[in-house]
């Protein structure tokens, strides 16, 4: 009996700890108004992490010490956003901010009084996007924006991140936690934290960061979020995705502050008022500060504040009428061409680039810009030797806007369009009424190198190890002469390993890695096959609505453009493609080698789900699925995947080198298959 009672005690202390030190994590990192100093606070969580390894049964997701970050995941999953996040339309100048004023005016009531028409204005943080899902005041999910519909879970990375509640609400006065609430925001990189980063990368030798938002955004995208919880990554709150059980607002303003009460961070430069003139006011003054904030802030977002009025203005496509987002001018400098240089891509354009002497543009050293097209280039009359304007375009491409012609030296010559393809010599040329220019030649190796690459890339194919310069190499060798002969490379094996670098080991990792490769879904074979116009989205959009490649291949333009989303641009696209016959013949090959072509997985039973009502668990690596192939598999036939093993759990697939989730189903007696005997419990074919 006295054991219960100090257990009970026990499990008492630890929720007071983990109270009071989230609480001051709050004050510090949220208010900047510490109560403590940093040896107490250190005193408080050593308590806690001795109390928590002497009883590790009363670990709990939401306490301070699960920070930290936990061991490498496999990959991300998806998750689909209850509440669609939604973009923003942009204004460049004051002309453009009236315009939207107007717009708005048109569809309000004529009568409105000014009083009722109020703006939030905001800084337009420049981070990564993501939504906060707390359930009972715990952080159960935490997601990426992804394209607004579907995004990727990274809760274990964004509970390293400082200032995001793991509990609300933090304060101890704090208003209760709702049922359930999704709060929005952006995760980013304060500039002082960025250089650092920056400065330790050098030091180790290891690639930098081109700017603080592609900082934050890997940051949260790492697969081991302990890397993620070494980053000095912080996040602010601004907007609340729906609300559950909780009180209801008139007014996004009055959401924000409760959100301020629940012990989230609200920037403090968020405004409001009823003057339109003070809203421009506002931005003009953003912009001066823009250099001097210890954020990136690439602009200022504006909001009608009352969400009635929101909801009668609704949504445009996927812009919400009621909201703009006004975008500050590009940094700009000068600096020379030293060069003109062309780029073959995948599908055979040419592209032209200029080689600039390295100039900083925004914090960050610019080498290359691009020139966008011929017809662009010979437009601006941009030459060797001149002195250009640079602007990163959305802070981030490089690109040259116009030569300074007072500056051009008095032998320049202009730029003659090139006549033959710089990798192949094969002429080149310019369909009528287009601006691209294109190497027809489908033996370029300049195109055949970068189709093997998008072919290989972790967003179609997924074969890992196998990269550029790997596809070099075998092209080089006369090993592969399109993408269909990737799969013939297991007959081969002896000529692969007398190339340079290439072990027994590396080749049988690259075999395995094709050969798996086989049973990835439709559309990421569909997306593989590097159709102009057709990315990862309208791949999968085809591939649900064909089932099958050869549905696809036999699709008219006018059933392709009765598919939702596919106009006729791609709809010609996609015809094109399979009409000819080079592409016929790598079709022939994918198909003869084993590839899947069809969509819907085949059971046993016809389409009967043989792993209703089981839920699985993966551990290791199995000899020929990947992780996503596997849980393709799994789901398609009825059963569910989790990532932790529990009482709940009925089977745990295991692969080589599992990790603690074997010793973790041991001990409940969970009962462990491999591959085959997963296969066999399907009967996939």
């Amino acid at each position: 009996m006295a054991e219960a009672s100090s257990q009970v005690d026990i499990a008492e202390r630890i929720a007071r700890l983990r109270a009071e030190i989230n609480y001051h994590a709050y004050r510090y990192y949220t208010l900047d108004d510490p109560i403590i100093s940093d040896a107490e606070y250190d005193q408080l969580m050593q308590e806690l992490r001795r109390l928590e390894e002497a009883h590790p049964e009363l670990i709990t997701p939401d306490s301070p010490t699960q920070r930290v970050g936990a061991p490498p995941r496999p990959e991300f999953r998806k998750v689909i956003h209850p509440v669609p996040m939604t973009s923003l339309s942009n204004a460049f100048n004051e002309e453009d901010m009236r315009a939207w004023l107007m717009r708005i005016r048109r569809l309000l009531p004529e009568d409105l009084p000014a009083e009722e028409l109020a703006f939030v204005v905001e800084p337009k943080f420049d981070g990564l996007a993501v939504a906060l899902t707390y359930e009972g005041g715990i952080l159960v999910r935490g997601a990426t924006r992804g394209d607004g519909i579907e995004g990727e879970d990274v809760t274990e990375n964004l509970r390293t991140v400082k200032n995001i509640p793991l509990r609300i609400p933090v304060a101890p006065d704090g208003p209760p936690a709702p049922e359930r609430i999704e709060v929005r925001g952006e995760v980013y990189l304060p500039i002082a934290d960025f250089n650092q980063l920056n400065q330790e990368q050098m030091a180790k030798g290891e690639r930098l960061y081109a700017n603080p938002r592609n900082a934050a955004a890997g940051s949260v995208r790492q697969l081991d979020s302990r890397i993620t919880a070494r980053r000095r990554l912080a996040f602010f709150a601004y907007a609340i995705g729906y609300l559950e059980g909780g009180p209801s607002f008139t007014s996004h303003w009055d959401a924000l502050m409760y959100l301020k009460e629940l012990g989230f961070p609200v920037s403090q430069d968020i405004r409001r008022t009823h003057d339109f003139e003070e809203v421009l006011r506002f931005i003009r003054e953003w912009g001066e500060r823009r250099d001097h904030l210890p954020y990136e802030a690439d602009g200022v977002v504006i909001k009608v504040d009352s969400l009635a009025l929101q909801q009668r203005l609704g949504i445009v496509g996927n812009a919400p009428r009621w909201a703009i987002a006004y975008k500050f001018p590009p940094r700009e400098a000068t600096t020379r061409v030293l060069s003109i240089e062309v780029n073959v891509g995948r599908t055979g354009v040419l592209t032209p680039y200029a080689v600039l002497e390295p100039v900083n543009v925004g914090g960050v050293t610019v080498r290359q810009a691009t020139l966008h097209n011929f017809e662009d280039l010979m437009r601006k009359d941009i030459r060797v030797g001149d002195t250009v304007i640079v602007v990163r375009a959305g802070d981030v491409i490089p690109q040259v806007v116009k030569p300074i012609l007072e500056r051009r030296p008095p032998d320049s010559k202009p730029y003659a369009m090139p006549t033959h393809c710089p990798s192949c010599g094969e002429p080149v040329v310019k369909p009528e009424g287009e601006v691209a220019v294109y190497c027809v030649n489908a033996a370029c190796p300049a195109q055949l190198v970068r189709r093997v690459e998008h072919f290989v890339s972790r967003s179609a194919m997924d074969i890992v190890g196998f990269g550029e310069r790997i596809a070099e190499q075998l092209i080089e060798a006369g090993l592969i002469s399109d993408v269909g002969d990737i799969y013939t490379l297991k007959d081969k094996r002896e000529r692969l390993l007398q190339l340079e670098g290439f072990g027994e080991k590396k080749v049988d990792n690259l075999l395995k890695a094709i050969e798996a490769s086989k049973q990835q879904p439709l559309e990421h074979l569909v997306a593989a096959l590097g159709i102009p116009g057709v990315g990862s989205i309208v791949a999968k959009t085809l591939a649900e609505h064909f089932l099958s490649l050869d549905a696809l291949a036999a699709a008219t333009e006018e059933e392709l453009q009765r598919v939702e989303s596919i106009g006729p641009e791609i709809a010609r696209s996609v015809v094109d493609w399979f009409a000819r016959p080079r592409h016929q013949e790598v079709l022939r090959k994918l198909r003869a080698a084993g590839v899947r072509t069809e969509a819907a997985l085949r059971t046993a039973a016809g389409g009967a789900a043989p792993l209703r009502g089981l839920s699985f668990v993966i551990t290791g690596t199995l000899p020929t699925l990947s992780r996503d192939q596997a849980r393709a598999l799994i789901e398609a036939a009825g059963g569910k995947v989790t990532e932790s093993v529990s009482r709940k759990t009925d089977y745990l697939v295991l692969g080589e080198n599992p990790g603690s989730k074997l010793q973790r189903a041991r001990e409940l007696g969970i009962k462990i298959i491999d591959e085959a005997t997963l296969r066999q419990m399907i009967g996939a074919q």
